[in-house]
């Protein structure tokens, strides 16, 4: 990201931990499933693919276990991409 010459802010979310209602906020109108981290524990033993939670547990569960959100988050703007996605930076950032 700073090679592609963007300036950064970021948030350890293990020690700063997104709020029920910044999740909301951040989610918006998007599909809240894709917030998801398919590798975190608690969303394998949970069968959370076959079995998602509701909008308003997941929100919940990912304010408790902030694992459970997929990362890094890129926002700029209105645009959010979720996961490392290298070709989406870059289209994000012309």
């Amino acid at each position: 990201m700073l090679e592609l010459g963007a300036e950064l802010e970021s948030r350890d979310l293990s020690t700063e931990r997104l709020t029920e209602t910044e999740l909301d906020a951040l989610i918006g109108q998007r599909n809240y499933k894709e917030f998801l981290n398919p590798r975190n524990e608690l969303y394998r033993t949970r069968n959370m693919k076959e079995h998602p939670p509701s909008r308003a547990e997941a929100i919940q569960l990912m304010a408790k276990e902030p694992n459970l959100i997929r990362r890094p988050i890129l926002i700029v703007g209105s645009q959010v991409v979720l996961g490392f996605d290298e070709e989406a930076y870059k289209k994000l950032l012309k």
